[in-house]
């Protein structure tokens, strides 16, 4: 058996070798997934975007800063020295390649052995040593020549490949061979023991601390935990508490977070805008309201709700507070959604739950965030180009315009005049940016599902509110407007008519029940075959009268003969008709519950995209998707009916169910289906929900299916008996 042979890389040929595959396997897959191909599309996205969000603050951003710019530069030097590692592959010499004495001779394979020597011959003179030739390549010659000429040596080579025949199997190691040396063992060491002992553990270390410190949503765990106190300590929190709150989270303090910063010029900037805000509470004392960075932070977004120009350096500060504060205002609703759950799991005994005014805060202040508004000013604000004293022409007694709705619902020509401020231009621009608002049309579908009637609300059921959003754009909206405003008109004529149709016939009955009138006047047929009416009896002839009578009452009875016999068929034809009816509902419910179970089924497999439409902000640092919450709330009560649900996929139609149990008691709810935006004001939607929940059905004790009779019973036991003597009998034969 032949020996085996482990050497080093003392050339460090294989030592290239390994570490160009080393950084082929890391940079080939790298470019691929981490290549930015889309940027082309990127450039055209946000060109088609320049119309209407131009005037962004996260627009010009984008625009202003580079995008992968160093991923692009840590993949381009990664090929760079991929390329340069093959290069030197290239280059280096062919070490393991088959033994070819033809080849090392300079001969066509089959030549003579008169040619080989003769080849030998001239290669030697050339080659020799004494003749200043080298001494390498002698010994390969005349290697050659023996395994040519030699017949031992020639055999060896035609089985071995090798003219000095069998040798042992090398493998070569693809590190240089002063690893191991004797002189730099104490190096080498001492570098695997840094590695291995002190940089990995550390790093390992490092990103296990950070990561633990953080939750699922990237918040501080520390930050939730804040949030939880106060919520549970002030359920009830008002606008200025809840900032106070949202500030003092630990992603603004410096020693929790790398990217908050306390600068020198702190000490400056930040009192005098807090004597440019006015009351924020500086004095109060009760932490960590009043620790430096909260203070910061609370004045750089109160700032920002202002619209207050910063300087510089704060400018920084605002931008990193202000991107913060939408994720963090959103763990503070999960906070008090668990909160919540809690109160309702434990009966609300000894456990408060924050009030819905507190929820409903959360996502007024994330919408003023996104807009960088005041909680007091007017929705109109969220234009470009208007300004505080523009207002006074929307509010005028003439146009009486507050909201975004009514602005897209004026006619186009009041609408241009009451901009007449605006230029051509910017009325354009205005209109672009209205047209892109959303418009969301909300339907919802009250069920219990998995029960025998599903329209039927029993106490403790759950019920299953599904709510189907449709988003339209605002010009779509106003088209919409203006056609139902025409119909409504046109309505109303027609109702102002049946209304004055309907007082005339009141008011002729009226006179006629005053008025002793004369009995209806008899229809008599003509010759023609016509019947006629408005014609008067005579009042002499009785006998015609009596006549009449008699014929009246016998025609009267076969008429109502007739009607029985109608009657017994109208009725089998009704029975037969609800029959069809119930079944027709069967298979309706069967598949509305087939339909839902493969949406659910779709919806667990699917993952749709969270980028949805862009979000026209003034003043938002980074760009912004439409998303919103849906919930149920009992306003009266001013509780959460149902958690608000997150719809982060509204395109243009969502379709979301909310569940939670009905009422222990029996009796009509008026709870509200409200959906909000977590970026812009005065877009939220309020919906009534009715709710009549009845008594649930008793649970039977028994029925007339699990009652067996008596006889069944002796029979089945007869039966057993005799099959266990027949048993007995084959055995006796047996």
């Amino acid at each position: 058996m032949a020996g085996q042979q482990f050497q080093y890389d003392d050339s460090g040929n294989t030592f290239f070798y390994f570490l160009t595959s080393f950084v082929g396997l890391i940079v080939i897959p790298a470019t691929y997934y981490l290549w930015p191909r889309d940027q082309n599309a990127e450039q055209l996205r946000l060109k088609s975007l320049r119309r209407v969000h131009g005037r962004c603050l996260w627009y010009r951003l984008r625009l202003m800063k580079s995008q992968f710019v160093l991923l692009s530069s840590a993949l381009l030097f990664g090929w760079a020295v991929f390329l340069l590692l093959a290069y030197k592959v290239s280059k280096l010499d062919r070490e393991y390649q088959e033994y070819n004495p033809y080849e090392v001779l300079n001969l066509d394979p089959g030549a003579t052995l008169s040619e080989i020597k003769k080849q030998y011959h001239a290669l030697s003179l050339k080659h020799h040593p004494d003749r200043g030739g080298d001494e390498t390549t002698f010994m390969t010659i005349a290697k050659a020549y023996s395994a040519l000429t030699n017949e031992q040596s020639r055999l060896n080579w035609e089985q071995y490949g090798n003219p000095d025949g069998q040798g042992a199997t090398s493998f070569g190691i693809a590190l240089p061979a002063w690893i191991v040396d004797q002189k730099n063992s104490m190096l080498v060491l001492l570098v695997y023991g840094l590695a291995f002992m002190v940089i990995l553990p550390v790093v390992v270390g490092t990103w296990w601390y950070r990561s633990i410190r953080y939750s699922g949503d990237q918040i501080l765990i520390n930050t939730t935990q804040l949030f939880m106190h106060f919520m549970y300590k002030t359920p009830n929190m008002n606008m200025k508490r809840l900032t106070m709150v949202l500030t003092a989270a630990f992603e603004f303090d410096p020693r929790s977070n790398k990217e908050a910063t306390i600068r020198p010029t702190d000490n400056v900037e930040v009192p005098q805008l807090i004597r440019e805000l006015g009351n924020i509470n500086v004095k109060k004392k009760e932490p960590p309201f009043c620790y430096p960075y909260s203070l910061k932070a609370r004045v750089l977004l109160l700032s920002h709700l202002a619209r207050m120009d910063v300087s510089e350096e704060l400018e920084e500060d605002q931008r990193f507070v202000v991107r913060k504060s939408p994720a963090l205002l959103q763990e503070m609703i999960n906070v008090g959604c668990q909160l919540t759950m809690m109160a309702n799991s434990r009966g609300g005994t000894r456990f408060h739950a924050p009030r819905l005014v507190t929820i409903e805060n959360c996502m007024k202040l994330t919408q003023m965030t996104v807009q960088g508004l005041q909680e007091s000013k007017s929705p109109l604000l969220q234009l470009p180009h208007f300004e505080e004293e523009h207002l006074r022409y929307c509010i005028s007694k003439k146009y009486k315009v507050r909201t975004l709705q009514d602005l897209v619902s004026l006619k186009d020509s009041d609408r241009r005049s009451m901009l007449r401020f605006l230029g051509e231009e910017k009325y354009d621009e205005v209109m672009g940016v209205l047209g892109s608002f959303p418009h969301i049309t909300m339907e919802t579908k009250l069920q219990v599902l998995d029960d025998e009637d599903s329209h039927n609300i029993t106490a403790g059921s759950i019920v299953t509110v599904t709510v189907t959003l449709t988003r339209k754009k605002s010009h779509v909206f106003c088209f919409d407007l203006k056609q139902g405003d025409a119909n409504k008109s046109k309505t109303k004529v027609w109702q102002n008519k049946s209304k004055g149709a309907k007082k005339t016939a009141k008011s002729k009955r009226k006179k006629l029940t005053k008025k002793k009138a004369p009995p209806a006047p008899a229809k008599t047929k003509q010759a023609n075959g016509s019947v006629t009416g408005n014609v008067t009896a005579p009042a002499g002839k009785e006998e015609d009268d009596d006549v009449s009578d008699k014929g009246s009452e016998s025609d009267e009875a076969e008429v109502n003969k007739d009607s029985h016999s109608e009657r017994d068929e109208d009725s089998d034809k009704h029975s037969d008709t609800e029959v069809d009816e119930i079944a027709g509902d069967d298979e309706e419910e069967w598949e509305a519950l087939q339909q839902s179970i493969q949406r659910r089924e779709r919806a667990l497999l699917e993952t749709k995209s969270k980028v949805t439409h862009p979000v026209y902000s003034l003043y938002f640092p980074e760009e912004k998707q439409e998303w919103w919450w849906l919930y149920i709330a009992d306003r009266r009560d001013q509780t959460l009916v149902s958690m608000p649900y997150h719809v982060c996929t509204l395109k243009d139609t969502e379709e979301v169910e909310l569940k939670f149990p009905a009422p222990s008691k029996t009796g009509n709810f008026q709870y509200s289906v409200i959906l909000r935006s977590d970026s812009y004001l005065g877009l939220d939607q309020i919906k009534p929900l009715k709710l009549e929940v009845h008594e649930a059905k008793a649970m039977l004790d028994n029925h007339p299916q699990w009652d067996i009779p008596d006889t069944e019973e002796e029979d089945e036991e007869q039966e057993d008996s005799d099959g266990i003597e027949e048993s007995e009998d084959e055995d006796e034969d047996d």
